[in-house]
């Protein structure tokens, strides 16, 4: 008897989660299932305090080819194809509410609402053999909801020419824009993204933490009032255990011992 694989693997090492999606031969693509998956895990992850940093990857040949065309096709109904759109829109808010940072780890390609993903990610490493688009277009789609990540993160030009044109662009183009971090050989991809999540785990996960919803939340601020909401934050992060201790281990010329408070 043959059992459907899980479409979302989900590891804790540490504190480390890393969530895997696990379509192979459908690209990764995102089906309801995958999508209640992942929505489900990023609620655990935010009720749970001794997660430090969360990683998202994919299995196969694709790191996500966006929506599952052939389900979507399946469903010839507007209102499902408004919940559909509604709940891959509430997992990517998740994402980027999340408390701790999240890595993209991309390999492959990354398409239409893949890219959607990559873009709301924190933070994203990818092979510099990887590829990305906003494709919808080829098929007679707009990629609307994508454009709302992907517009928040790249050149309004220049995402607009990926959303009008559909065509892929380099790893390198996608440092060159903002839609990455940086990207390497494909066989030190596992070693790049690890190096960075041990830089995050080594910091205050207090100074993570506040550092990561402070971030967010002054990007839709006038300069005025960021200034006044990040010096209350900066004051209140004053009184932490941590830089107590992280100043005294500073002027002591030792490492801190992070309490986490």
């Amino acid at each position: 008897m043959s059992t459907v694989a899980n479409p979302l693997l989900v590891e804790n090492i540490d504190g480390v989660v890393t969530l895997t999606l696990n379509r192979p031969d459908q690209f990764n693509a995102l089906s309801e299932a995958l999508l209640d998956e992942l929505q489900r895990a990023l609620a655990a992850i935010a009720e749970d305090d001794s997660v430090r940093c969360v990683v998202l990857a994919g299995n196969g040949r694709a790191f996500c080819a966006g929506h599952d065309l052939k389900q979507m096709r399946a469903n010839p109904d507007q209102r499902y194809y408004e919940q559909l759109f509604a709940n891959c829109g509430r997992v990517m808010q998740s994402i980027v509410n999340l408390p701790v940072p999240v890595i993209a780890k991309v390999h492959g390609t990354a398409t239409a609402a893949g890219c959607q993903l990559v873009a709301s990610c924190d933070l994203a490493i990818s092979a510099d053999t990887a590829k990305f688009a906003v494709s919808g277009i080829n098929v007679g789609l707009f990629c609307s909801t994508p454009a709302v990540a992907l517009m928040r993160n790249v050149p309004a030009k220049k995402a607009f020419e990926m959303l009008i044109t559909g065509q892929f662009i380099s790893a390198q183009d996608a440092v060159d824009n903002g839609l990455i971090n940086r990207a390497v050989a494909p066989d030190q991809l596992d070693a790049e993204v690890d190096a960075l999540v041990q830089t995050i785990c080594g910091k205050s996960p207090v100074a993570v933490r506040t550092g990561k919803a402070m971030y967010k939340r002054q990007l839709g601020m006038g300069l005025g009032d960021a200034y006044d909401y990040a010096g209350k934050v900066m004051a209140e992060n004053m009184m932490a255990e941590d830089v107590a201790e992280g100043i005294d281990a500073f002027m002591q010329k030792r490492h801190p011992v992070w309490k986490g408070k």
